[in-house]
């Protein structure tokens, strides 16, 4: 056999004969049955190669004409055909559309976070209860503060507990602080003090009747409650004392609303600056400034028109002081309110929240405002 039959069919020989290996006559194989002409090995054509029959379903059914024979350099899977048939070139790797052009949303009103309805009314309310408290009976006036004190007590101590596990003893707190209010209307300076002394003393004792786990974080917290609410409510029990004392509570209260109504407005409307992001988000530099611009307005009017003796300027100064101070209070709440992962201390008051968030900037600003009174105008 030549070298160019290598590639030839067993059809190349005679049907039924296989030729040997080395060359030579083919030999019968023993039952085989002639299928047609044969041709000697040496006459044998090199063939071409069988032809690739593509699925009768590609063209319709088995046709024996030039459709069925498959081109050599076409693809090997009918899927590459269908689909070079079926996109067209350019659409084989398409070009990325532009995005059609959106909508722009439309613009969101800013919210005041509360329901404001609800706080303003709640706000009127507690304002003639106090005004009228204030001004008709002045111990009627220290029972009030001593209760909102009490209620500020619960609120702050639950809150602990809830959040912290901490059990600062309540009962000792509401009373020395209850008594704290009214040992400062009538022993003054010193009354308020030595019932700051024995609440906290108080304090320590009645833990001890429970298990000695968690006394230092406990007794810590209950110490740190009598301060922070009684004592520095205190202050207002104080300035009550003076002969124009109801003026100067009015004062107080007036400059410390107006500071956080300023900050409110102002901030709400044009703050674009965050004040201390990490303490509280809401808070901005605009509104700060609109908290000292309002606190020096009112403080002006009320020193010059409210308070004996006093003056336009040193009303200036006052509201300078109490819209630092309230501000601080805030801020100093707010970090408790984080670290406690609440937003407001209790629901008691509705768009307010609890006591406390009403007495946050009032605590801090009562002894800032008791002392700049003492300082211009006296005490007496």
């Amino acid at each position: 056999m030549s070298d160019s039959s290598w590639g030839a069919p067993p059809a190349a020989g005679r049907a039924g004969y296989w030729g040997p290996t080395g060359g030579g006559p083919a030999q019968p194989v023993p039952g085989a049955v002639p299928a047609g002409p044969a041709y000697d090995a040496p006459q044998a054509q090199q063939t071409r190669p069988m032809p690739i029959v593509p699925d009768a379903a590609a063209y319709g059914g088995d046709q024996d004409d030039d459709r069925g024979a498959a081109r050599l350099s076409g693809p090997l899977f009918r899927d590459e055909t269908l689909q070079a048939r079926e996109l067209p070139a350019e659409n084989q790797n398409p070009e990325p559309m532009p995005d059609a052009p959106q909508p722009a949303p439309a613009p969101q009103k800013k919210s005041a976070g509360r329901d404001l309805s609800a706080a303003i009314g709640v706000g009127v309310g507690l304002g003639v209860v106090i005004v009228a408290s204030l001004f008709i009976v002045k111990a009627v006036f220290v029972g009030v503060v001593a209760v909102a004190v009490v209620v500020g007590l619960w609120e702050l101590t639950s809150r602990l507990q809830e959040r912290k596990g901490i059990k600062a003893p309540l009962v000792p707190l509401a009373l020395g602080g209850a008594a704290m209010v009214v040992a400062g209307y009538v022993r003054g300076v010193e009354g308020a003090w030595v019932a700051m002394a024995l609440t906290a003393l108080a304090t320590l004792v009645w833990r001890m009747t429970e298990p000695p786990e968690n006394y230092l974080k406990d007794v810590t917290a209950g110490v740190f409650a009598a301060f922070y609410v009684p004592f520095l409510a205190t202050f207002v029990a104080l300035m009550l004392t003076a002969a124009d004392g109801p003026w100067r509570v009015l004062t107080f209260l007036l400059l410390t609303v107006v500071s956080d109504t300023g900050a409110y407005a102002v901030g709400w409307r044009f703050g674009k600056h965050k004040l201390a992001p990490r303490i509280s988000p809401g808070k901005t530099r605009e509104g700060l400034l609109g908290a000292v611009l309002f606190a020096m307005v009112a403080g002006a009017l009320c020193m010059q028109f409210l308070i004996d003796d006093g003056s336009w300027w040193q009303g200036l100064l006052l509201g300078l002081a109490v819209a630092g101070s309230a501000t601080l209070g805030d801020l100093g709440e707010s970090m408790i309110k984080r670290d406690l992962g609440i937003k407001d201390m209790g629901t008691l008051l509705p768009g307010h929240g609890g006591i406390m968030d009403r007495l946050d900037s009032l605590l801090p600003t009562a002894p800032v405002v008791w002392l700049l009174m003492v300082v211009f105008v006296g005490s007496a």
